[in-house]
């Protein structure tokens, strides 16, 4: 302990002695300690960090699957959800959701607020218990009144300022009476991949809905039994599947069953980004080591008297290297203790910056896992940058001695250091410029991706639109007729407004997330083969919604207020529909049957562009429209084009508007349609933003440590070039010397870098759009780019050595 001390004490003194060489390379190991413990805390939340259920290993996703159209994660009907639920062997429970809104009165305002309507035993499924009350069983969900809600921890405080007393007391939810039941704990949530969730309330298994086996709009998560394996459970389930296919082969044709731990369903899709992400600072973190590394190795040339003088006073090899990695240890105890600081500021960025639906993401900060990861980093940093100068810096001769004598004379002279120890910086450089070339070549793939992707066509005008969403209470509009007339009179109000220039509603909305899927089929053509069936997706329209969102009438008419309830059925039709379904026929007059409503069959009377419905990077995929007043819903988004300025400058009147149709109607979801443009892209924006970032940090980095590399070689080398331009070497001649030097490193560098770049960024071809993970154009930019980079570091002290003045250079001759 005495002689640890007296290391410590020791390096203090050393590292104090040289506060430039010390503020340096603390800086450059808090940037590359600072970036990863930031990074780590998300991968921690999001990957990492176990379910906040009890025993969440046994929690599963089971989804519906459609061998037909390659899909493997459908929700399923509540009576294929009820059999699996009756004749399954290996669950403890099941339980099916979907989520669910509601307009809750009694506040300051009317709210619109998101939930859940659920099966009875979700609870049971999820293990969870409520802080005050009780939450809902099958009981529950038998009950014929079931006009019951438990609501969230935030809900409760919100808007009843947390009251003892809540429990028993009737809410109005949708203009109906509810009596709260129980609150759950602060912090319990579920969906998980839900933003909020502020109330749950039972399912009604006798709705008109719940009676369609064909009406898959239900998820389901089940636990399973104690003992039985994920394998197990999907054995079973695919035999009871199958069984169900046979009875109701109708419905159930080409159906199966998929089971998937919670866990992973819930993060499946941001795994791989994170996971790159990760992998990018960590390359930072190793060019910060390769740079520190280098620092050292010039600071260890210049001890090279000192280290010999301790040599010849009986200090081991062992007590050498134990000084040098103490100091090294205590400048990486330093860059981590100031990185934990800026990771603490960082992960502030980043949730700020991070889009809405990354799962998991309120839990992101600084906890003891994350802690220790620094603590851990911290370590291996020290390592890694401190043993190569140690080894080096005490390295002994071909007999087994340290070269005393040598080392003293240059120590002595301030002669050039040893080829080897040339090499070692030399290789680091190398190192640097290629782990450098990795993450530019991935910088530059994603921008490529991003800027692919920005430049698609959503087959609308998103410029100069506001939206805003409109959720009837079942309650106070239980009728067809009464929704319509809702949204006829909203419609003819927000129209006649000042500075409107068309208005419309439309349910599901583009790019809002929500597909409404239907199985269709078409009059006059023979029937379809036993587990055949043609699918669309759907969209209920107003007449002047198409006007409104700027997507283009290519052939028949529009929609119109005479296609009202008691008129002929009518319907659009978008150019993939018309292709993939009509071919090599003329689509109007067509008849066409849709699932979209009872007995719904309707004449095509146009067509119209395909728009991006789900994502700009998916294919526009089959779309029939149909009008609001021949298929009322009670869920619409109003569409308001602007005749010029800020569509938010019309978010007043609009909402105005609204409540005198209504007053206790609230809107919400009120944004200008590029910003629901924007969180589309919002994934693919975060994660160029963050890799440019760590690229452009790796690309300063590896200047630098080329210019230190040069710059110091400029300076060991000072005698020789005073020799060379005694003898009449030119400038240019000095120039070519030097710069040379560096490029060859450079290009040693960009040539492993490009061959690791091609290996590694083919790990990111799940995030590229309109670009291959190996585009050639990419890789020669960021080739070119490190060229000019490491030629620039190079010129600044090539420039220096050509005013060496030999007559100084050579005075010690």
């Amino acid at each position: 302990m005495q002689t640890l001390l007296q290391d410590l004490r020791y390096g203090a003194r050393m590292l104090l002695k040289q506060p430039g060489f010390t503020l340096i390379a603390i800086a450059t190991l808090a940037l590359g300690i600072g970036a990863n413990t930031a990074i780590f805390s998300v991968v921690n939340s999001v990957l990492l960090r176990p379910l906040p259920f009890d025993e969440a290993e046994r929690l599963v996703r089971v989804y519906a699957t459609a061998a037909d159209r390659g899909i493997r994660s459908n929700p399923t009907s509540w009576l294929n959800f009820a059999d699996w639920r009756a004749q399954n062997s290996v669950f403890d429970a099941l339980a099916a959701y979907s989520s669910a809104s509601a307009t809750f009165t009694g506040g300051d305002a009317p709210e619109q607020i998101e939930g859940v309507a659920a099966s009875g035993d979700l609870f049971a499924v999820l293990n969870a218990r409520p802080l005050s009350g009780r939450v809902f069983s099958l009981a529950d969900e038998q009950q014929a009144n079931k006009n019951i809600v438990v609501i969230s921890h935030g809900l409760w405080q919100r808007s009843f300022s947390a009251d003892p007393q809540i429990v028993g007391r009737r809410v109005t939810l949708d203009a109906t009476g509810y009596t709260v039941i129980g609150v759950m704990p602060r912090g319990f949530r579920f969906p998980l991949d839900q933003s909020k969730t502020d109330f749950w309330v039972p399912l009604d298994p006798q709705s008109a809905t719940n009676q369609e086996r064909g009406a898959s709009y239900l998820n389901v998560t089940a636990r399973l039994k104690p003992g039985v394996s994920i394998e197990q459970a999907q054995t079973e389930m695919t035999t009871i599947a199958s069984r169900l296919e046979q009875e109701y082969r109708d419905k159930n044709a080409g159906r199966g069953v998929n089971l998937v731990p919670l866990h992973e369903a819930l993060i499946g899709e941001v795994r791989r980004a994170l996971l790159v992400l990760l992998a990018a600072v960590g390359f930072v973190l190793l060019i910060a080591c390769a740079n520190v590394a280098n620092l050292q190795l010039a600071r260890a040339a210049s001890r090279g008297r000192e280290m010999a003088i301790r040599t010849a006073l009986g200090a081991g090899r062992g007590r050498i290297v134990r000084q040098l990695l103490t100091e090294s240890l205590m400048i990486a105890a330093a860059g981590g203790a100031v990185g934990l600081l800026l990771a603490a500021w960082g992960v502030d960025l980043l949730v700020a910056a991070m889009p809405e639906d990354i799962p998991r993401a309120g839990g992101i900060g600084l906890d003891a896992r994350v802690l220790g990861f620094t603590a851990a980093v911290t370590l291996l940093t020290g390592l890694a940058f401190g043993l190569a100068p140690a080894l080096q810096s005490s390295s002994t001769g071909s007999t087994g001695k340290a070269d005393l004598t040598g080392s003293l004379k240059e120590g002595g002279r301030g002669a050039s250091e040893g080829a080897r120890r040339n090499r070692t910086r030399s290789l680091l450089v190398v190192t640097e410029v290629a782990l450098s070339l990795v993450l530019l070549a991935g910088a530059g793939l994603l921008l490529k991706s991003f800027r692919h992707l920005l430049d698609v066509h959503p087959g609308f005008n998103p410029n100069g639109v506001l939206t805003a969403s409109v959720a009837l209470p079942n309650g106070k509009y239980a009728e067809d007729a009464r929704q319509a007339a809702f949204f006829q009179q909203t419609l003819s109000r927000v129209a006649a407004l000042p500075g409107v220039a068309a208005a419309g509603v439309v349910d599901p909305m583009p790019l809002g997330g929500s597909m409404a899927m239907n199985i269709l089929s078409v009059e006059g053509r023979p029937p379809l083969k036993a587990g055949e069936r043609l699918a669309t997706n759907s969209r209920v329209i107003s007449a002047d919604y198409l006007k409104a969102m700027g997507i283009p009438l290519l052939r028949g008419r529009t929609l119109s207020e005479r296609d009202h309830a008691d008129a002929p059925k009518v319907m659009l039709i978008n150019e993939s529909f018309a292709r993939r379904f009509l071919p090599n026929e003329d689509p109007i007059g067509q008849r066409i049957r849709l699932t979209i409503a009872p007995n719904f069959v309707a004449e095509v009377v146009g067509v119209v562009g395909d728009v991006k419905h789900r994502s700009l990077d998916r294919e526009a995929g089959p779309e029939a429209y149909a009008s609001y007043l021949q298929v009322p819903t009670p869920i619409m988004s109003l569409i308001v084009r602007a005749a010029s300025g800020d569509p938010l400058n019309l978010a007043v009147s609009v909402r105005q508007a609204v409540q005198q149709v209504d007053k206790d109607q609230p809107l919400y979801d009120v944004k200008p349609m590029t910003a629901w443009l924007n969180e589309s892209v919002a994934r693919q924006r975060f994660n160029l933003l963050l890799l440019a970032v760590f690229a452009a940090v790796a690309l300063l980095l590896a200047a630098i440590g080329i210019y230190g590399v040069i710059n110091y070689s400029v300076t060991q080398r000072t005698h020789e070039i005073g020799i060379r331009v005694a003898l009449g070497a030119q400038r240019r001649d000095v120039l070519k010397l030097i710069v040379g030097q560096g490029l060859a490193l450079t290009l040693a560098g960009v040539a492993c870098g490009v061959a690791g770049a091609f290996a590694l960024t083919r790990l990111m071809a799940g995030l590229l759009f309109g670009v291959t993970a190996t585009d050639p154009l990419t890789f020669a930019g960021v080739a070119a780019l490190l060229v000019i980079v490491a030629f620039v570091a190079c010129w600044i002290p090539a420039r220096r050595a050509t005013k060496v003045d030999p007559i100084i250079a050579l005075r010690c001759e």
